[in-house]
């Protein structure tokens, strides 16, 4: 359903005489993955694209582990090579649990396309800075170091100011706005329609190591997920040689900081992990430590009449399963697709739209029944040891690879794992009874202010 803001909700941008207005097809907020994209797409369909960056390239970024569903858009785009020249190869998912004596290793060649076998592992300083650098090549008007301040919809489009960082102000009349702004959700926190996702909650702190183990031979940029007592912890190898390690934990957790440092709250949080302590032995930290709290949202739409939102600038789930990037990259592509037919055939506006939010929709569903059962110990139990009876494992790798927008048939043994997995929770009907209020508690938020970044 459409939302429309009302008239002289931003009033600056109409009282700002002195500033000229520039004109454009589409006005981009954001030169992330999402926004470089889409950028990219319409400035080659010949639109005039306009794209605004508040930070400036090379910045870092978290969200490191890509899937082989990107590799397609990688190519479409353009930007393979350049991809492939900065990545180490993930061949494999891992899997560590603390009440299984096994890693389970999920290889992506064994998913039911076989044809997508690897994604890579990547320094997002360096494949943001190819997108929104390819964005420029196609066309686009790439600004960087520009804040958007005020957005003004209207029947024709929308007024944008932004400020430059040497606090110059100027203004675009754009016919159509993408909002690609990441966790900064900026239409959706202006239309008060950003909320805490009701069924998930989690924050997240974050470093760089040095000297960490890493597996020998093709294995070695494989992505390690360890559970522990508290959430999970990624272990993410890089090219260069550090490693991205992470937790992802409950709010409650963030709250036993007690005053010491993030540094200091990371590494006692590692100590919890044993198996993870093991790989880091001979590490050492070689970045601040990062924290962000209110880890996952949604939005209560996806677009307007004259905007689309895009990637975290939707809604942000879990990334136990690296999906963050390919989400937003594939909702790019629907969105400039959405965005074209707006522009060059008005009429059918409504219909474009409408396919825009069922595929920018489908990714976070599809993905968030599994993320909502990843702490449950039965999904752990099916995870730690699965079967393939009716291709349940393969369409389970399909779906860890991201291949979930094509042909592929995975919907039905999707399907038959799910019902697999609510018999199980039957026969183990107390200890489910006790995971699930477990995790009830688990996701209550924090007061406000208590989560605290960097310290």
């Amino acid at each position: 359903m459409p939302v429309h803001i009302p008239t002289g909700w931003c009033s600056a941008v109409t009282t700002l005489d002195a500033v000229s207005a520039r004109d454009c097809d589409v006005l981009v907020i954001g030169g992330g993955p999402a926004g470089s994209t889409a950028a990219a797409l319409l400035a080659d369909k010949g639109h005039r694209v306009v794209l605004l960056e508040r930070a400036r390239h090379p910045r870092f970024h978290i969200g490191e582990s890509l899937l082989p569903a990107n590799l397609r858009l990688f190519e479409q785009l353009g930007v393979a090579e350049e991809i492939a020249a900065i990545g180490i190869r993930k061949y494999s998912a891992e899997f560590v649990s603390p009440h299984h004596d096994n890693q389970q290793r999920f290889n992506f060649g064994e998913a039911m396309d076989r044809s997508m076998p690897y994604a890579y592992q990547v320094r997002r300083s360096e494949f943001d800075h190819i997108l929104i650098g390819n964005a420029a090549r196609k066309g686009a008007e790439v600004i960087e170091g520009c804040r958007v301040k005020d957005v003004d919809f209207h029947a024709d489009g929308a007024n944008v100011m932004a400020e430059h960082e040497d606090g110059r102000r100027e203004q675009w009349a754009a016919r159509f706005v993408i909002d690609a702004s990441g966790r900064d959700t900026f239409l959706a926190n202006r239309m008060r329609a950003k909320h805490r996702n009701p069924k998930h909650n989690s924050s997240a702190m974050y470093a760089h190591f040095a000297g960490a183990r890493r597996h020998e031979g093709c294995a070695e940029g494989n992505i390690t997920i360890y559970w522990f007592e508290h959430g999970w912890f990624w272990f993410i190898p890089l090219s260069d040689g550090a490693t991205s390690i992470g937790a992802v934990t409950w709010p409650y957790y963030m709250k036993q900081r007690n005053g010491r440092s993030m540094e200091a709250f990371l590494d006692d949080t590692i100590a919890l992990c044993p198996a993870l302590v093991e790989r880091l032995k001979d590490a050492h930290r070689v970045s601040p430590v990062e924290a962000t709290g209110n880890f996952s949202y949604t939005t209560d739409h996806t677009h307007g009449e004259r905007y689309v939102l895009l990637g975290d600038a939707y809604a942000f789930i879990d990334p136990v399963f690296s999906s963050g990037v390919m989400l937003a990259m594939q909702g790019a592509f629907f969105g400039a697709e959405a965005v074209d037919t707006c522009l060059r055939d008005p009429a059918r506006a409504p219909r474009a739209l409408a396919r825009f939010d069922k595929g920018v929709r489908h990714g976070p569903r599809e993905f968030s029944w599994f993320i909502y059962r990843m702490t449950n110990p039965t999904m752990r139990d099916l995870f730690m040891g699965p079967r393939n009876t009716l291709r349940m494992k393969e369409a389970l790798l399909s779906l860890l690879a991201g291949d979930i927008y094509g042909r592929t048939p995975i919907w039905f043994s999707l399907r038959a794992f799910k019902v697999v997995y609510y018999l199980s929770a039957l026969r183990h009907l107390p200890r489910t009874f006790a995971a699930w209020q477990r995790r009830r508690r688990n996701i209550q938020p924090v007061e406000d202010g208590e989560m605290v970044a960097r310290g």
